[in-house]
């Protein structure tokens, strides 16, 4: 017989403050990533692999994360998945949805194109090469993918499609209540008809409200085990796959493993090469696994709407690698402008 499906109860909150303000694994994967983000392009730039100088790189990572990744994350989501799925009219009557961060939703996506959009400018300010800039970025940013998977995992989120009958890779992701209502409603049968279920979870101080809500049954699959095998007998036959490791493995571990190897043993790597590999694999390992993943948005000429903008991501990758191909141009040919000390050493120049 095969073992019974892990029944997920991972609590995607570290510590509660009040009511509304809590510390999240998600907001924690994002700091790891944005620190592990810094110290590897510190080790590049010590070794002239990376054109931003080392007491301008703690700057350069925070606006990096601010203006691109976040923001360009969350409008991703909005406009790729929100907008696409609840349509403009929800959108216009309510467009501050896009800062309410805290209700989830940011694009991998969207992230690359904010991040993009931002060196540009950056490498226009400082006359630096913009693909230089993007290569070391692109180095870096599968950790980040790697934590932000590995939150999602710990959320219930994104997790992935019906395995087959017989599959021990198999799931039970108790947030599919919240989606599914005939499913929550099996569900909150059983939890009524089960004699004294309720007061004793009474008398043991757990609040149990008059009209029960799916996200109230995923909290107590994590401090009732009674509750947790009514969901795990429930929704035995919705065992699913755990995508979310599958995505951080591969965008993750192998995407950076790959992109850190290169850099190392070809430290003249053309300016382009790493932007390349990393929106090629990145695409590749994002259509795989996207057959895993249960869709979170409508297909796209027969493709979810993560594999249709991961093709375009593979014309991406091949443009870069053309554009090293004709210049091969590296690093060690960038040159880092500072506009503030070009004036300063001009006043002094005016001044002598």
């Amino acid at each position: 017989m095969s073992a019974s499906p892990y029944v997920h109860d991972l609590n995607p909150v570290i510590w509660q403050f009040t009511d509304s303000i809590a510390l999240r694994w998600y907001g924690v994967a994002y700091l790891l990533g944005f620190i592990a983000g810094y110290f590897l392009l510190s080790w590049l730039s010590r070794r002239k692999l990376y054109p931003v100088p080392q007491e301008r790189l703690a700057d350069f990572v925070t606006y990096v994360a601010i203006f691109g990744v976040l923001f360009g994350g969350r409008l991703g989501y909005v406009f790729f998945y929100h907008i696409p799925n609840h349509g403009w009219a929800q959108f216009l009557a309510d467009p501050f949805v896009i800062l309410r961060v805290w209700e989830g939703g940011m694009a991998s996506h969207g992230g690359m194109i904010g991040v993009g959009l931002y060196t540009f400018y950056y490498a226009w300010k400082h006359h630096v090469k913009w693909v230089a800039l993007l290569d070391g970025l692109a180095i870096v940013a599968p950790v980040g993918l790697f934590f932000g998977r590995m939150a999602n995992f710990i959320n219930g989120e994104l997790y992935g499609r019906i395995v087959p009958p017989g599959s021990s890779q198999g799931m039970i992701f108790p947030g599919e209540l919240a989606q599914d209502p005939d499913l929550f409603m099996q569900v909150a049968s059983r939890i009524y008809g089960e004699p004294g279920l309720l007061d004793k979870m009474y008398l043991s101080g757990i609040s149990v409200p008059e009209q029960m809500n799916a996200a109230w049954v995923a909290d107590r699959v994590r401090d009732t085990p009674a509750v947790k095998e009514i969901v795990a007998q429930v929704m035995e036959g919705h065992a699913r796959y755990p995508s979310q490791l599958y995505e951080a493995f591969a965008e993750g571990v192998v995407l950076f493993a790959i992109l850190w190897f290169i850099r190392v043993k070809f430290p003249r790597a053309w300016n382009g090469v790493f932007c390349g590999v990393f929106a090629i694999v990145y695409a590749i390992g994002r259509i795989v696994c996207e057959e895993f993943r249960e869709p979170d948005s409508p297909f796209s000429m027969g493709m979810t709407r993560g594999q249709f903008l991961s093709v375009f991501l593979i014309f991406v990758g091949l443009a870069f690698l053309v554009y090293a191909f004709k210049t091969r141009k590296t690093v060690q040919d960038c040159v880092f402008y500072d506009p503030a000390e070009k004036s300063a050493a001009d006043e002094e120049k005016k001044s002598a």
